[in-house]
């Protein structure tokens, strides 16, 4: 497999991952004029898009679907309650089962919890090697640890810094909001929970979804090493996704 993520943070989330088979999008929360730019400035043409997976339905998710559906008109993999919430006429779709096959591509749902009407991560897997793609969410179930154990990629929400949040112009509620159970994952949480999955296995991990106004790659980054090291994990290769630039078309 092959993935970049095409943009990250609260303006819009993307992500392109490819198959031998398959080329397709996780999320499509930027522009359908950026995705287009952003497939082309790393080879792939926006017509060889066949699937969209949708992590869930608020904006910075969803915002360029009606346009790439009228262009380009992929298969939308999602659930009822998204679709509803959509509120979005779609041609093509699948409600998205618990697991399931895709040509050479097998996909897991992972339940999130999340302020929306349905959300879920994804765990894809080709030819022995896996991706773990988890955003948007307050917390990770225990009973899906096993699930996202010893992966190759993991791409991997780290939204904010706690101090930041508490001491940032973010109103109480709002604050409130974001650290719950139904809000986003900080670097802390995101980082125990990497220490926890990671294992000689793991090649790379893509932290996703940094707060503009209450997190840095420089905190996030020093977060996730100092975890680590004091599990006494290996430490793959880290990555900090941005708002408005590819990452590197990386190997799985």
């Amino acid at each position: 497999m092959r993935v970049s993520v095409l943009a990250s943070g609260s303006k819009g989330n993307s992500t392109y991952i490819e198959t031998e088979k398959l080329k397709f999008l996780v999320d499509i929360g930027p522009s359908c004029a950026y995705i287009e730019r952003s497939l082309k400035s790393i080879g792939v043409n926006p017509n060889d898009i066949k699937i969209i997976f949708l992590t869930h339905a608020h904006v910075d998710h969803v915002a360029g679907l009606r346009v790439f559906l009228k262009k380009y008109n992929p298969v939308v993999y999602l659930s009822s309650k998204m679709h509803e919430e959509l509120g979005l006429k779609i041609d093509k779709y699948i409600y998205i089962n618990k697991e399931t096959s895709i040509e050479d591509l097998n996909i897991i749902t992972i339940k999130t919890s999340h302020d929306t009407s349905d959300s879920h991560g994804f765990v894809f897997t080709c030819n022995k090697k896996s991706i773990v793609y988890i955003t948007d969410t307050g917390y990770i179930n225990m009973r899906n640890f096993d699930k996202l154990r010893g992966k190759s990629l993991y791409i991997f929400e780290s939204n904010h810094d706690i101090r930041m949040l508490r001491e940032g112009k973010y109103p109480y509620h709002l604050q409130q909001r974001i650290l719950s159970d139904k809000g986003h994952l900080s670097n802390k949480d995101s980082s125990y929970y990497l220490s926890e999955f990671i294992d000689k296995n793991t090649k790379r991990i893509v932290l996703i979804h940094l707060s503009e106004e209450n997190n840095t790659p420089e905190i996030a980054l020093e977060t996730l090493k100092q975890t680590l090291k004091s599990k006494k994990k290996k430490r793959p290769e880290i990555i900090i996704a941005k708002q408005k630039e590819c990452t590197e078309l990386m190997e799985v």
